[in-house]
């Protein structure tokens, strides 16, 4: 997918309106922690430039913490996203299409892995 293409994703998106008392939680709890990381990266860097913030093995090893979260937020988003795209009759093919998959078998594919991922952790397996 071309940085063009994901740009006028972007654009699109924030034009819907934003309703802040629907806050999606798993949407939200991701935005959170990638911005702690953030924060953690933007420190970092300072501290290499000679700033004042001291990083410590403690605080990235917190950050590590947060990306086996993240990684299950992402699934739990993207499998509801390709719930609403089929909700709203889009086929594999096109699905497949917008996640800059080669075909609709890989695609569904996909799906499927995600549903099975969330349904290990949901069970405690993962």
């Amino acid at each position: 997918m071309t940085r063009d293409v994901r740009d006028q994703a972007r654009r699109r998106l924030a034009a819907l309106p934003n309703d802040a008392t629907a806050s999606w939680a798993p949407a939200r709890c991701l935005e959170q922690d990638a911005a702690l990381v953030g924060r953690l990266l933007t420190a970092a860097a300072g501290q290499q430039g000679g700033g004042a913030v001291d990083i410590t093995v403690d605080d990235v090893g917190a950050a590590l913490h947060l990306f086996e979260d993240m990684r299950h937020q992402l699934d739990r988003l993207e499998s509801q996203v390709v719930i609403e795209a089929r909700r709203r009759s889009m086929d594999w093919r096109q699905i497949a299409e917008r996640q800059g998959l080669n075909s609709s078998q890989a695609a569904s594919q996909r799906y499927q892995r995600l549903m099975t991922r969330l349904e290990e952790i949901r069970q405690g397996v993962r």
